[in-house]
């Protein structure tokens, strides 16, 4: 079945729920045992089976069915949030000791974690240029344990030729995971590509409505002792309400996807022409940085990307268009049905390769509203920035 159709199909029970269509919210912390002999032989390590709610309830167990089902594994695990699936997965296989390789341009809590949290407990990172591809060989070393990639990057959305690093890694025997959040599931395989483990913020587009938090790890069977021994020895549990809410938002993820795909193309092409704008940074785009691998690599896109200045905006011409927007709202996370501006600074999180745009960097989220009201308001901040330079 193409992923629209498992999207509208995986996990509906209905013969289970008294006919309900969706799978009800199971919320629990006390999970009865029906004999001693269940009891004692339920907490192996090794299956997720509900037995207590900080493991979760059906309502988690058939929403991780559903995704896996949906990227090709074999399992999923459900987390509080999408650093909270970063951090179990990188803790299931690193020690005291161990080195492991980091794209530059991976999320910031990713990188905080790693310079603080991993080198607190004798873990070292080295960043590299995400452009790298085969020449990630170069930087292997004995302790190497871990090779992480996100294609498109962070804030700057440079493509990665993944199919050449996950090679090199298959051959070192170094593991390989990333973070699939722009792919949301459905328009990126990291396992056709040969990644190891796939990590998702599920507050992005899985949830789509901007009102829960959660992550998501998928994995093959060997992996998955590995990963559901961190996952529990962590307690990142999701609660049975956000997995509901994470499953109904699956239902119309493809359509909503559809939409942030085709309001971003457009609007990206129309900032491309604008005089104001030096570069936008969305692999969907054609003739922007990385469309032949995006081209190669996904099926489809999304709605986030960055574009930058041909100037260095000041303070106070920045704050003119970004404070009188009126449908781009200022604020954390993406994937939601509403349109978001943020700022980017870069200052820190650039360490194994230079950002080759020196204006003032923008990042968008292309919400579901219609795009010529999406473009009239870029174009009035545009004109307030340039008023007030």
């Amino acid at each position: 079945m193409r992923k629209e159709t498992l999207l509208a199909t995986l996990g509906c029970h209905p013969q289970d729920h008294s006919g309900v269509v969706n799978t009800p919210v199971y919320r629990g912390s006390t999970i009865l045992f029906p004999d001693l002999a269940s009891f004692e032989a339920a907490d192996n390590g090794t299956t997720q089976e509900p037995i207590y709610g900080r493991y979760g309830t059906r309502t988690t167990t058939e929403l991780e069915q559903t995704i896996a089902k949906l990227e090709g594994a074999d399992h999923a695990i459900i987390t509080s949030s999408g650093l909270s699936a970063i951090v179990i997965a990188l803790n299931a296989f690193l020690k005291t000791g161990d080195h492991i390789l980091m794209v530059d341009t991976t999320y910031g809590s990713t990188r905080r974690y790693c310079d603080v949290e991993l080198k607190r407990f004798g873990v070292e990172t080295t960043y590299y240029d995400p452009a790298i591809g085969q020449g990630i060989e170069a930087l292997i070393r004995p302790n190497t344990k871990i090779i992480y990639l996100e294609s498109p990057g962070s804030l700057t959305m440079e493509m990665q030729d993944v199919p050449a690093i996950t090679k090199v890694a298959k051959a070192k025997s170094i593991l390989t995971m990333g973070d699939n959040t722009w792919g949301a599931h459905l328009y990126y395989d990291p396992y056709a590509l040969g990644m190891d483990i796939s990590i998702t913020s599920a507050t992005k587009y899985i949830c789509g409505h901007s009102d829960v938090v959660m992550g998501v790890i998928t994995c093959h069977k060997q992996h998955y002792p590995h990963l559901l021994r961190s996952y529990k020895n962590t307690g990142a549990c999701a609660s049975p309400d956000a997995a509901y809410l994470a499953h109904r938002g699956l239902r119309t993820m493809a359509v909503r996807l559809k939409q942030h795909q085709q309001n971003a193309l457009e609007v990206a092409d129309w900032l491309s022409r604008r005089p104001e704008v030096e570069a936008v940074l969305y692999p969907a785009l054609p003739g922007a940085p990385g469309h032949e691998l995006w081209k190669r690599d996904f099926t489809g896109a999304c709605g986030l990307f960055s574009f930058a200045l041909k100037q260095k905006a000041p303070q106070a011409a920045l704050a003119a268009m970004l404070d009188n927007l009126e449908l781009f709202g200022m604020g954390y996370s993406w994937g939601g049905y509403e349109s978001l501006i943020t700022p980017v600074n870069l200052r820190n999180s650039r360490t194994a390769y230079k950002f080759p745009h020196e204006g003032t960097l923008l990042r968008l989220h292309i919400g579901l509203e219609h795009t010529a009201d999406l473009i009239r308001d870029l174009e009035a901040g545009l004109v307030r920035l340039g008023n007030a330079a």
